[in-house]
């Protein structure tokens, strides 16, 4: 097996305090990377030597936190991996002008770690002093000084990303409890012909078949879900274009149980056809599930947790 022959992908990442080590981590984490911040040194060789099932791509954060960080001892481990065939180690490292550095510490008041009781120049200045040898050895280098943290999410996400496409999760939900965290846009279906008032049609969920009709049949459903579908699919390019892994849109009734099952079942069909990875879940149909008291044996019946389209 050689580097560039599907050996495990190892990047060492490191750079001055304050020039977007964290917000990279979190980036390359969205784009399927296992991420370990902080890691002591020492323990790199253990870390290496565990085996999975199914290795994923490695991102370790080196810098001057780690109780046992020396740039010999960094540069050292590095020339190591890279002459090991086993696996393709490179290192990442984030840059930043010394000015644009202390600007950032004074702005966000938080102490340097090379500095703790002392101003913030003194600590950027003293960090890139030690680490100054870093740069040149580094496979990839990014200049984060007139970067915002959108363009750098993006900026990894482009060089390091596995799975760059934005999932999209959609949940129907009941207004009586309250809307799920997490929401990014939340729609209200209150508005909408309730299937709960036609009583062959209360005991059963959106997921029947003629509940959706008679919410679909409502005369303003039409213009409604032409209008929020455009709106949806005009701006998930935009949230994928800023580096969002992960985006949550909420559809919620009265019950949860009707109006909002269906339109989310419908909706996240759409978002599938337009070629849009994602998943749907009801949160109120996943209670009932827990509970036992969901509609066992029904037609529209189901396990909860939603599904991926």
């Amino acid at each position: 097996m050689t580097a560039t022959d599907a050996a495990p992908d190892l990047l060492l990442v490191t750079g001055p305090s304050g020039a977007g080590r964290t917000t990279a981590l979190r980036a390359l984490e969205d784009s399927g990377w296992e991420v370990i911040d902080n890691l002591p040194m020492s323990l790199l060789d253990r870390l290496l030597s565990t085996t999975q099932a199914e290795p994923q791509p490695l991102a370790l954060c080196f810098d001057v936190r780690n109780r046992d960080f020396t740039v010999d001892g960094l540069l050292a481990r590095l020339a190591a991996l890279r002459a090991d065939p086993d696996i393709a180690a490179r290192m990442l490292y984030l840059d930043c002008s010394a000015d644009k550095l202390i600007a950032r510490f004074s702005e966000t008041r938080r102490r340097h770690p090379m500095a703790p009781s002392e101003d913030a120049e003194t600590g950027v200045r003293r960090e890139l002093d030690l680490i100054s040898d870093l740069k040149p050895q580094a496979d990839i280098a990014i200049d984060t000084t007139k970067m915002t943290v959108h363009d750098l999410k993006a900026e990894v996400t482009r060089l390091f990303g596995r799975d760059a496409d934005l999932s999209v999760s959609v949940q129907s939900f009941s207004y009586k409890r309250g809307l799920p965290r997490g929401l990014d846009i939340v729609f209200d279906l209150r508005f909408l012909a309730n299937p709960h008032w036609v009583p062959e049609l209360r005991a059963h969920t959106g997921l029947h078949p003629d509940v959706a009709a008679h919410v679909t049949g409502d005369p303003r459903f039409a213009e409604f879900y032409d209008r929020m579908t455009g709106l949806i699919l005009s701006t998930l390019p935009a949230y994928r274009d800023e580096g969002r892994a992960h985006l949550t849109i909420g559809l919620g009734c009265t019950g949860g149980k009707h109006r909002s099952v269906a339109v989310t079942e419908l909706l996240a069909a759409t978002l599938a056809e337009a070629g849009w990875r994602v998943s749907s879940r009801h949160r109120e149909l996943d209670r009932r599930d827990a509970r036992g008291d969901g509609e066992a044996g029904r037609p529209d019946s189901r396990a909860g947790g939603g599904k991926t389209f």
